[in-house]
Parts: structure tokens; C-alpha cells; sequence
């Protein structure tokens, strides 16, 4: 077994021991090893406190799925223990999951920032959720059953972020949800070094870090270096303007606005998650909207193309989002026209750069024109780079660090910069999702693990889909299936009729089958004239592996093959 601090992945811990007497637990149901799906539970004196609580994006190989969840199987039978879930910022990589947390218990209290519960309360709104919400801000005290939380101010690419430290007797737990050092930030909101230096004075027994952006070297860029970018693509732009950014990102769409209001073009919002933030944004006084410019929807494709801007969803290539639709050209209000100038201005999350290139392929053929974060900068990235990351650690002065959020080379990128700064490896816990940490004594260690798995959502469904029915829906995706029935005589034991094919995905030839049919059909005579009793199952199996062989040695593909044996 390797030691607990050992930097390989933990492949053989056992279940985690009780937790000792005055002991602080950790453990990670999301947001290790990943990109997104952030959620840590901590444990203290026999309660529990959530540390965010969101949904990670499926993949290609996931079709079908919608969302993918924590595993909460885990602590299900102790929601009663659950004293808070602290959100961090209202980012749905950690607030999209909360509506079904608190399927299994409303009443837990949501502690964060105003726009974040803000945006927590619309969307339990949709779920016919009435939350109880215990709203903080930067430099607030909470306290939380045996867990005392101070609030610290970080910007990031969305309003209101917040690290927290979690004070309890076993020592001092600051996690600090996704971060950036922006120097110049739009809203005047600057990560606070301060307080974690003071933080750090008085001893941070375990950082739990960002590693987004382990790997990039040096400092973020300013969210200010957008507005000038911006700026030109707009005073270029002889046609309509079309943004697309993420559907929190407020900074971003304020400085769009701002360009429009200079260039005499109206706004309308597209994507009703869009409708639905920038209104919160705007009552909250996060956004400032001149009087006068925004109009709807329908009002704004009756205007001439030159006077309007339309800000919409869709920047990670989401076939369903509004830019999705607009560029396979099915959107049932905006049509996109040769001269069109598309931006957009968000990253590319991992995983969805195909679709994101699909998308600026399809608005591309329309004859638009398409400006992204690889052809101009308009998008700077909410995570600290390597440099700033190195720059908290040397402020905070940790004696553990446990890299969160992040994939596998995040983590190991942050654990690395983390050895530059001079703290032993002995002292960096790099764990994955379900690794359990414990904080004794002023000393962590990984002690074990729990099993965990993903939770998938398909439409109105949660949990049901499992990953024997995505691996049948793989097959049916990427090979086709064939089905086959035969009707069988039990008493005389022979065919009465013919073996009949049907396939789909497969191949458009009727004829593909027609060796394959010959060869089934001897194989049951062989096998009825072999048994005393017809055995529907056994015959059923007979046809599955000689169809199976024969199209794996003529075709070398493995379809889906469903057969059916009839009995008259």
C-alpha cells in the first residue's frame, strides 16, 4: 500500500476509520480529477458542512445525459447531520446540484453571497423549491453547528465569489473556491491577500486551492483588456452583432453593453438562463443598463441589422442553446445572414471543444463572421495562473495543501508549484474524487475512501440511467442494432417460419444479412435436433453468437443484435 501522502493516485484505500475525537474530516464527492461536479463535505463532532454543491457537463460518450451529479449514496442517511451548504460563487459547476440535494432534505440552510443565492433561488424556483437562504458577504462571520466560517472576498469571473475559512477546534480549513488576482478588476472587487496573510499569521492548517490554471504560467490578464477588443470588433461590424458568453458572466456582458450604448445598437437578450441571470444582475445593481437599451427579442429582429446586438447562450457549443440553434439555421427567430459578426467570449471548457468548432463551422457557412478567444482576446479566464498561485501559497503559508478543482495534471501542476514555494510533498495531499483526509492532531493524511460513482440525469429522471444503459446506447449510437426473430413448432421442434431481419445504423443494403440468416437457421436446426426441449433463452443465445461471429469476421463491427424466439 503506498503511504497516505504518497503523490500516486490512491487505488487500493480501504474504507476511511471513525473519525477520531476532535478530529476534522474531509471528503471530496466532486471537483477531483475533473472539471467541475465541485462538492466537499467536512465533518466535525458528528456534523456535517457542504462546501458547494455542483453539476459536472457530460461528454461525448455520455449521450443522452443532461447533467451528471455527486454521489450523495454517501451521506444520504445523515442529512439530518448537514448543518449548511456554503456556495462559494454561483457558478452551476457549484450550485447546479443543490436543487437535488435538498430533494433529500429542503430545509438545509444555503449560505453565500447575495447574487449567489440570488441565482440559487431562481433556479430552485423552476424546481418548486423555497430554500432557506443565510445570506454573507466578505470580512461576515457565520456560525454553523460546531463550524465557524469567515467569508473572504476573491474575484473571479462572476460577482460575489468567496473563499472560506472553516475554524474549528481541530485547526483551520480555508477553502478557496475558484479565484483569480485580477489587479484591475471591473467592479473594484479584489482578492483579498490581506486576510489571507492574516490567515496565514494565525495558521492554515489545510488550503484547499483552485488548480484550473496550475499549468499557465505567469498572471492573469485584466477583464478591462476585453473592453478595447470589444470595442474594435463593434466599429467594424457593418451588420448585426451576436455575443455569446456564459450566462453568469456579468462583467463580460456589461462591457458589451457599454460598447453598444457607444455604438448607437440596441440590446436583446437570447437564452432564457441569460434572461434569467442578467435580470437578477440588474435588480441586484450588479449590471447597469442605460435607459433605453434593452428591447425584446422580437423587437429587435424587426430593426435594421446595423443597430442591433443580441447576447446570447451558447458559447460551449450546447446543440439545444440558442447559438446551437442558430447556427444549424433552425432557430424559429434569428436567422443568421452572410455579414453577420459572431463573438465569442467565454474559454473553452474541457471536453466541448468539438462542439464549440461545430458550431463556429456552421455560423461560418451561414457567412457570418466568427471571433473567438483563438483570433482575438475576447475572453480572459476566471482562475489563477501558475504565478498567482505560487503568490497565495507564499501569503497563506499553509501546512497542507490539497489541490481542488481540477483534473489530474491541474493537480499535480499545483502540487508542483506548491514544492517550489518550499512545503515538503509529505505536506501536499493530492486525492480524487471520494478520498477521504482527516485533520488530527495538526496533522492531515489521507486515511482512506468511499465509493462514489456519477449520478446521471436524463431529462425528468435522476439515478436511473446506469452505465450498462449509456454502454447500450453507445453501441446503438456508433454500430446500429440487428434484430432477429424465428418462430419455432416446440412439439415437432422446427422452424415455421423463416428467420426475419431487421436492422438500424447498420447498413442501407437489404441484402447485408442474407449469409448471416442462412447460417442461423442451421445453427437452430442443429441445436433443436441437439435437445429433448425447446429452451427459448438457450436458441436466443444460439442466434446471438452466430450473428455476433459472422458480422465481426465480415464487417468487424459489434452491433447491438436483439433476438427473439416466437413459440406457436
Amino acid at each position: 500500500m503506498t503511504t497516505s501522502n504518497s503523490p500516486q493516485p490512491h487505488l487500493d484505500l480501504k474504507a476511511p476509520p471513525p473519525l477520531p475525537a476532535g478530529g476534522l474530516r474531509v471528503m471530496a464527492l466532486g471537483g477531483l480529477g475533473e472539471i467541475g461536479r465541485n462538492m466537499a463535505v467536512l465533518e466535525f463532532d458528528g456534523q456535517l458542512l457542504i462546501i458547494d454543491c455542483g453539476v459536472l457537463f457530460p461528454e461525448a460518450e455520455q449521450p443522452g445525459v443532461d447533467l451528471i451529479l455527486p454521489d450523495f449514496g454517501v451521506i444520504e442517511h445523515r442529512m439530518d447531520d448537514v448543518v449548511a451548504v456554503v456556495l462559494t460563487h454561483g457558478h452551476e459547476d457549484h450550485i447546479g446540484a443543490v436543487p437535488y440535494l435538498l430533494r433529500l432534505r429542503a430545509d438545509i440552510p444555503l449560505v453565500g453571497s447575495r447574487f449567489t443565492l440570488a441565482l440559487v433561488k431562481a433556479k430552485l424556483r423552476e424546481h418548486r423549491i423555497d430554500p432557506v437562504l443565510v445570506e454573507v458577504a466578505a470580512g461576515d462571520d457565520h456560525l454553523a453547528g460546531g463550524f465557524h466560517c469567515e467569508f473572504v472576498s476573491v474575484n473571479h469571473s462572476i460577482p460575489d465569489a468567496l473563499a472560506v475559512a472553516v475554524h474549528t477546534p481541530a485547526g483551520t480549513l480555508v477553502h478557496t473556491g475558484d479565484f483569480k488576482m485580477d489587479q484591475l478588476p471591473l467592479d473594484g472587487v479584489l482578492t483579498d491577500l490581506g486576510a489571507f496573510a492574516r490567515l496565514g499569521v494565525a495558521g492554515i492548517d489545510l488550503l484547499l486551492s483552485d488548480s484550473t490554471n496550475a499549468e499557465v504560467p505567469g498572471f492573469v490578464t485584466s477583464e478591462r483588456s476585453i473592453g478595447p477588443v470589444l470595442d474594435s470588433v463593434f466599429e467594424r461590424a457593418s451588420q448585426r452583432l451576436i455575443v455569446s458568453s456564459f450566462a453568469s458572466h456579468v462583467h463580460r456582458i456589461q462591457q458589451v453593453l457599454d460598447c453598444a450604448v457607444k455604438h448607437g445598437r440596441k440590446v436583446a437578450l437570447v437564452g432564457r438562463s441569460m434572461v434569467r441571470n442578467m435580470g437578477v444582475a440588474q435588480d441586484l445593481g450588479l449590471l447597469r443598463v442605460a435607459p433605453g437599451l434593452m428591447v425584446k427579442l422580437d423587437e429587435a429582429t424587426a430593426m435594421p441589422p446595423e443597430q442591433v446586438v443580441l447576447v446570447s447562450t451558447g458559447s460551449q457549443g450546447e446543440p439545444l442553446s440558442a447559438l446551437g440553434r442558430m447556427a444549424r439555421g433552425d432557430h424559429h427567430q434569428v436567422t443568421i445572414e452572410a455579414g453577420d459578426t459572431i463573438i465569442l467570449a467565454s474559454s473553452l471548457v474541457p471536453g466541448n471543444e468539438t462542439a464549440v468548432y461545430k458550431v463556429i463551422n456552421g455560423l461560418a457557412r451561414l457567412g457570418a463572421t466568427v471571433v473567438h478567444k483563438e483570433t482575438a482576446r475576447v475572453h480572459v479566464s476566471g482562475h489563477a495562473p501558475a504565478g498567482e498561485l505560487r503568490t497565495l501559497l507564499n501569503v497563506a503559508k499553509p501546512r497542507y495543501l490539497m489541490p481542488v478543482h481540477g483534473e489530474w495534471r491541474h493537480l499535480r501542476a499545483h502540487a508542483a508549484l506548491a514544492e517550489e514555494t518550499g512545503m515538503g510533498r509529505d505536506r501536499i495531499l493530492l486525492a480524487e474524487d471520494g478520498v477521504v483526509v482527516d485533520l488530527v492532531d495538526g496533522r492531515a493524511s489521507i486515511v482512506g475512501s468511499v465509493p462514489i460513482g456519477n449520478v446521471y440525469v436524463d431529462g425528468l429522471n435522476v439515478g436511473d440511467v446506469g452505465e450498462e444503459s449509456l454502454q447500450a446506447r453507445r453501441i446503438l449510437g456508433d454500430e446500429g442494432f440487428v434484430a432477429l426473430t424465428v418462430v419455432i413448432e416446440p412439439s415437432t421442434r422446427t422452424i415455421v417460419r423463416p428467420v426475419h431481419v431487421s436492422t438500424r445504423g447498420f447498413s442501407d443494403d437489404p441484402a447485408a444479412f442474407t449469409e448471416a440468416v442462412a447460417l442461423v437457421e442451421a445453427e437452430l436446426k442443429r441445436a433443436l435436433a441437439a435437445d429433448d426441449q425447446v429452451d427459448a433463452h438457450r436458441l436466443s443465445q444460439v442466434i446471438r453468437r452466430t450473428v455476433g461471429k459472422w458480422v465481426s469476421d465480415t464487417y468487424r463491427r459489434r452491433p447491438m443484435i436483439i433476438p427473439t424466439v416466437l413459440e406457436v
